[in-house]
Parts: C-alpha cells; sequence; structure tokens
C-alpha cells in the first residue's frame, strides 16, 4: 500500500518531471524522411515536382500531379559509421539494419464535368520513417581534470540533507522513489551520490545544504569509459487531400499522425587513483524509454508558370507531440575504508514513471524550384528556413515549469536553413539520377551539433505501370555529445558517416 499511495503521489506532483534537457529538444525536432529511391537519389528535392510518394511530405501538392492512382512501398539498409574521440582515446564503431523505408498509396478522383477547370482531386495515404535513433559506440579516455563525483556534488548542493537521504527504516527503493514524488529528479540524484558515498554532508544535520565530494575533485587523469546504446525512430502517417486546377496550379493538405520510440541506455564507469580519493571506482548506469504521439499539417501549392518551369511553396505546421518518459538508473562504487576496498551498490530497483508532457517543434517553410526538359530529364532545388528556437515544453498547457529550459533553447538554438538539388536524365526506360543536401546546424554554436552534407546516386527502370528504383546516399555530420547536464559536461567529439541504400518498388493501381 506505501509504494502504490507513493507513486500516486507522485503523478500528481509537477516538481519532478526536469529530466529533460535540450538534446531532447533537438532529436525530436529533426526531420530526415528517408523515403523513397527515387526521392532519395535526389536528394530529396522534390518540392515543386510531386509524382512521388515521398514527396506529399515535401509539399503536399505533390499527389495531385499524379495521372493515375499510384502506390509504391521501400526498403532501406541504414549503416552509420562513428569515429569518437575523447581526450587521449579514439574508438570506431558501426551499427546497420533493414528498415521499411515507406509506404503508400494515392488515389487520383478526375472530374467528369469536362467544363470545370478543377480536373481532378487525389486522396492518399503515405507512411515514411522520419528518424533513425539506432546508434551504439563507446567514448574512453584518460580526464585530466574532470570526474563524475562533480556530476553528484553539483545536484546535491544547496539540497537539504533530509530531502535526499533516506528516513529510518525506509528501504534504498522507498527512499528513492519518494525522494523523486516529493522533490524531484535532481534529489534523485544527490540520494544516489550520498547512498553511495560519493558525497558527504559538512554538518551531519537534516538542514545542512553544504557537501563535500570523496573523490577529488582537483584530482587528476580520471579514466573514463562511457557507453551509448539507444534504439527506436520517429514516424509519421499523412493523410493527404490534393487537387488540380485547369492542369497548371495544384493545392494539397496533409493532417499528419506522428509517433516516437526512443530507447537509450548509458553507462560511466571512472577509475582513479588519486591520494585524496577515498572513492577508486563508480559505475554509473541512466535508462530512458520515451514514447509520444503528436499532430501536424501541411499546406502546399505548386504552379506551372510555364510547361517547363515549375515553382512550389509550402509551409509545416509545428508538430504538437504528447510525450511520457519512463527512467532508472543503477549505482556502485569501490571505496577505501580502513585500507580495504568496500564495494557499495545503490540500485533502487525503481522506474521512475513521469507524468505526461508535451512538445512543441518547430514549423518549416519551403520554396521550391524545378525545370523540367520535356520526356529527357529534370532538376530541382529546394530550399527550408526551421526555426529551432520557437521549440517550447509544456506540462498542460503550461509553460511556467519548464521556463528555465525553454529560455535556454530560446538561447541556444538558432534558425536553421536548409537545401537539396537533385537532378534526372532519362534514357528509354531507364533514369540516373543525383543528389546535393545542407542541412544547417540548429544551435547558434554549431560546435555542439555540425552541419549536414550529403549526397546520393540513383537508378531506375520503367517497365510501364511498375518502375523498381535503386539509391544510394551518403552525409556526414560532427557532434560533441555532452556526458552530462552538470558536473561532468565534458563532451565526446562524435565525426559521423551514414550511409544508406534504398530499393522501392513502385506501380499504377
Amino acid at each position: 500500500m506505501k509504494k502504490l499511495l507513493m507513486l500516486s503521489i507522485g503523478l500528481m506532483s509537477t516538481s519532478y518531471i526536469l529530466a529533460q534537457d535540450i538534446t531532447d529538444a533537438v532529436r525530436y525536432s529533426l526531420d530526415e524522411i528517408q523515403g523513397t529511391a527515387r526521392f532519395r537519389a535526389m536528394g530529396g528535392a522534390f518540392g515543386a515536382l510531386g509524382g512521388d510518394m515521398s514527396s506529399v511530405n515535401i509539399n503536399p501538392a505533390g499527389s495531385a500531379i499524379f495521372n493515375e492512382s499510384h502506390a509504391s512501398i521501400s526498403l532501406g539498409l541504414l549503416n552509420s559509421d562513428n569515429e569518437i574521440n575523447y581526450f587521449n582515446g579514439t574508438n570506431l564503431s558501426s551499427n546497420s539494419g533493414i528498415d521499411l523505408n515507406q509506404l503508400g498509396a494515392a488515389f487520383v478522383f478526375r472530374n467528369t464535368d469536362i467544363n470545370s477547370p478543377w480536373r481532378k482531386f487525389t486522396l492518399s495515404v503515405a507512411y515514411d520513417r522520419a528518424a533513425d535513433f539506432n546508434d551504439d559506440w563507446v567514448a574512453n579516455g584518460i580526464n585530466p581534470n574532470n570526474t563524475i563525483g562533480n556530476y553528484f556534488l553539483q545536484n546535491a548542493q544547496g539540497l537539504r540533507l533530509q530531502e535526499i537521504s533516506a528516513l529510518p527504516g525506509e528501504t534504498l527503493s522507498e527512499a528513492y522513489n519518494q525522494i523523486g514524488s516529493f522533490y524531484g529528479y535532481r534529489n534523485q540524484q544527490a540520494f544516489l551520490g550520498f547512498e553511495g558515498f560519493i558525497i558527504d554532508p559538512v554538518d551531519d544535520t537534516d538542514d545542512n545544504t553544504t557537501y563535500i565530494s570523496n573523490i577529488d575533485v582537483n584530482g587528476t587523469n580520471f579514466n573514463q569509459r562511457y557507453t551509448y546504446a539507444s534504439r527506436g525512430y520517429n514516424g509519421k502517417l499523412a493523410f493527404n487531400l490534393a487537387t488540380s486546377y485547369d492542369d497548371k496550379l495544384y493545392f494539397g493538405l496533409n493532417l499528419n499522425s506522428h509517433f516516437i520510440n526512443y530507447e537509450r541506455s548509458t553507462f560511466l564507469n571512472e577509475q582513479n587513483s588519486n591520494v585524496n580519493s577515498t572513492i577508486r571506482n563508480v559505475d554509473f548506469e541512466n535508462n530512458l524509454l520515451t514514447t509520444g504521439s503528436g499532430f501536424s499539417f501541411q499546406l502546399g501549392g505548386i504552379a506551372k508558370v510555364t510547361e517547363e518551369l515549375r515553382v512550389g511553396v509550402s509551409y509545416s505546421s509545428p508538430t504538437w507531440y504528447r510525450i511520457s518518459d519512463e527512467t532508472s538508473q543503477y549505482l556502485a562504487t569501490t571505496r577505501i575504508e580502513g585500507g580495504s576496498n568496500v564495494n557499495q551498490i545503490v540500485n533502487p530497483n525503481v522506474i521512475n514513471i513521469y507524468e505526461e508532457y508535451r512538445l512543441q517543434t518547430p514549423g518549416k517553410v519551403t520554396g521550391s524550384l524545378a525545370y523540367v526538359f520535356g520526356k529527357k530529364g529534370l532538376i530541382s532545388f529546394d530550399y527550408a528556413v526551421k526555426d529551432y528556437s520557437s521549440t517550447k515544453f509544456r506540462l498542460n498547457s503550461d509553460d511556467l515549469l519548464f521556463s528555465d529550459l525553454n529560455n535556454e533553447i530560446n538561447s541556444t538554438l538558432d534558425s536553421s536553413t536548409s537545401y537539396r538539388l537533385g537532378g534526372e536524365y532519362r534514357y528509354k526506360q531507364f533514369s540516373f539520377r543525383g543528389g546535393y543536401r545542407f542541412e544547417g546546424s540548429p544551435y547558434i554554436d554549431d560546435t555542439f551539433y555540425g552541419d549536414l552534407y550529403g549526397y546520393s546516386l540513383g537508378l531506375g527502370y520503367n517497365f510501364g505501370d511498375l518502375s523498381l528504383d535503386f539509391a544510394f546516399s551518403q552525409s556526414e555530420r560532427d557532434i560533441n555529445h555532452q556526458l552530462y547536464n552538470v558536473g561532468l559536461t565534458d563532451a565526446a567529439q562524435i565525426q559521423s558517416k551514414f550511409t544508406d541504400f534504398v530499393l522501392s518498388l513502385a506501380f499504377n493501381i
């Protein structure tokens, strides 16, 4: 009964939902439509073209370009290669997997009134994988002057000892659970440090708010090994309506359903031999499960200025997510006591279930140009602007709880521009394609999260009512991954290379 009572109090409490940070805002604001092989091969530059199921996700007017009902399915092999540098250590990692990139169909209905300028309208539904979260890597090196002890020390400073320690007779699980429910995530971190003997109060009284570390925070040469593993994806399901006016103007609307599934596990091992440290070894594990769903809409138009020149514009609204988080933690330490090594394990065996919160990601405006060389080929260009600083966290439409985090987002993130260039040349039944894309960093200081550069190539063969397409694409981005948000804020420098192989089957219905 006591555990059930504590859980119910925790679910009603709002003080503890502060485990989110700016990296969560960026992660769920990025969109990387993997798409069909044709879309991928041309760098995703389809805003003024249409006629491809993945183009609907860039400009919803694109489905009105279809002359016949159409469907496609795409499978992709995604590989990521990372080079991780952390102080004097360098590691390499590689991850790969096969996934469903997209699946969709568009149904074309022609107007039976031949005198009406509204020639046709289309209804379509399309699923696209918007982001892939699968990643594994290891960073290790000798940190010359920073320790995980600073993480627990900085979380504890200013908190009353009574609010970070167990009551008489309480188990570790009960205390950890209740501290999280009443006081918050920060207090839980201080509790772990206190129970793990990493920190001690200056005065052993309930009102004490000052702490010292049993790891020499002024020491040197901390041997650290940090492992990172994540799984999951961000998916998008678009319900589309589009129409054609006089076969020169095309208008479209998307109503989008979004869904998030993200799992992450990190583990830090730190060893030191500093003479002023009684704690010589620390193992610290953190696990996160995030699930969510959201809604957005898109408006778009395409105009045939001439038979060859086409112009497109589209607006993607913010995505309004409802997100739930679950976390768990584990800490183990080894200390020197009486000349012997003493192992201490703090394993609460508690899953923190946080109250559902809201996340509003930024909207995007895209302008597009395309020039079609009859049946010989085409060239297309998209330019988009997205203001990441407008990202906001909320709890029940209340900004106050997340005001500090939202202010940090506003001062740290920036507007990002991206452009995509693609071309296609047709020879008989064959199509040869290529593309280039650039996406600016969402951060004002792009050393945290660098710009993305990518190129792509592709080949297609048209059998008539059926086509088979293949694409190869590669992109690169540099990221500084900060280990923790306070204390041990040193970052692993990650150079990432992403390689895609996509195979699509498209056919008229």
